[in-house]
């Protein structure tokens, strides 16, 4: 299957673990392989409400049944499903623009920001990554880059909790250096000539490890872009729909209000299905500028979809699921990590946490290598988890929103076997 994958879909195309996984079904929060066997969940957000969940299995049979079309004809189910979507947000984010993906939302996201701005510059952390449109991927600093940036991109350091620089010595002294250096990127920007369009950033920083934020952090970053004139896009494909078990949404969570909202994967729980929530404001400046349509951004087969996972959300009690099983699966990863000398930090919220790894009898140093062994005999073990962080080595779990507490003593149990091994 690789070579045929190879051939067929070129090279460089990635996969997870050093033995890849051949995956031919999914239910809840179990996945099974091409030879029966199970495997625990513990990684992915896209199938949101759990894999194959049968609400959203009926509505998009149900609508794809019935009609499925471009978005440039009435349809009542496209827009129940918008205002049912925006009472999830602050009244003055009152509009929506739906895409198919996550990156597309991005994508429109800066152009809104430009639209509203009339400026060019935009900031993100160093160790980002927001999609794959060329507009997006310019400001890709998690991935590995040949070309450099654009001359409107500036960058200020991902905050860090864990890993602090010499002489900080808490996260108040990790907060004012990010700030010091976002004053200094708008500053940047300004006397380049580009001024400041924006700030894009996930409001829980998941890509940079998720890190532990003081009170009040997200919204002085906020502040900061506003007082420059620009404006603050949060990218909740990670933390929104309940994740952080906390609120809805990520930005909510962090107690910030952003002016830009993307999502995308959990949407529709799989769903190609994507989303920008903004202003009466800026939407009407986006649209006075520009003839944006998609042809099957708000479909009516996705947006059935999307109604089905707020009707899980709401029916299953999904948000208080998290903040439950999240805080009890958080703590028996505590008491491993007093176990095991090689695991460092635990930190996360909800349903959406991990540790780090770290160099036996070293203080915070990562161990890139171990965590790496560590996630495929995970896998080996029949659990689905990922790595994550500037250094690799945090742990990544991120189930869907039906992970129960059983589930979680699974988890436990088979991390004390792979720690035990290690």
């Amino acid at each position: 299957m690789m070579a045929r994958r190879e051939r067929l879909l070129g090279p460089n195309n990635p996969t997870f673990y050093d033995d890849p996984v051949h995956f031919v079904r999914g239910e809840g929060v179990w996945l099974f392989d091409a030879d029966g066997r199970r495997y625990l969940d513990a990684y992915n957000n896209v199938p949101h409400v759990g894999h194959c969940h049968p609400a959203v299995v009926e509505a998009i049979s149900r609508q794809a049944g019935q009609l499925n079309t471009h978005s440039r004809y009435l349809h009542d189910g496209v827009l129940d499903y918008a205002e049912r979507l925006l009472g999830t947000f602050h009244r003055s984010l009152s509009t929506v623009l739906f895409t198919c993906t996550g990156s597309e939302a991005n994508d429109v996201a800066l152009r809104m920001a430009r639209s509203i701005t009339g400026k060019q510059g935009i900031i993100v952390t160093d160790f980002t990554y927001h999609g794959n449109t060329t507009a997006v991927m310019e400001l890709a600093t998690l991935l590995p880059r040949e070309d450099g940036f654009s001359s409107h991109i500036r960058t200020i350091p991902a905050p860090d909790s864990y890993h602090l620089e010499p002489g900080e010595v808490d996260e108040r002294d990790m907060a004012a250096r990010v700030l010091a250096h976002l004053d200094a990127a708008i500053a940047s920007l300004e006397d380049a000539g580009h001024g400041v369009a924006g700030i894009l950033i996930c409001p829980i920083f998941a890509n940079e490890g998720f890190p532990n934020l003081p009170p009040g952090f997200v919204d002085r970053i906020a502040k900061a872009v506003r007082r420059a004139g620009g404006v603050v896009i949060a990218d909740e494909v990670q933390p929104g729909f309940g994740r952080t078990g906390g609120a809805m949404w990520g930005h909510q969570y962090v107690g910030m209000l952003p002016d830009i909202i993307t999502m995308g994967k959990p949407m529709g729980n799989g769903h190609p299905i994507g989303g920008v929530v903004t202003t009466q404001d800026i939407m009407h400046a986006f649209r006075s500028k520009n003839l944006y349509f998609n042809t099957f951004g708000s479909n009516p087969v996705s947006c059935a979809a999307g109604m089905a996972v707020l009707d899980v959300i709401e029916n299953e009690g999904l948000l208080q699921n998290a903040a439950d099983v999240g805080a009890y699966a958080k703590e028996k990863l505590t008491q491993l990590s007093k176990k095991f000398g090689f695991l460092g930090d635990v930190r996360g919220a909800g349903l959406f946490f991990g540790v780090e790894f770290i160099a036996p009898g070293e203080t915070r140093k990562a161990d890139k290598k171990l965590a790496k062994r560590a996630v495929n005999l995970m896998r080996e073990n029949g659990v689905i988890m990922g790595l994550i962080g500037r250094k690799e080595n945090l742990f990544k779990i991120r189930p869907p929103m039906p992970f129960s507490r059983s589930n979680a003593d699974h988890l436990d149990e088979v991390m004390r076997h792979v720690f035990s091994r290690l």
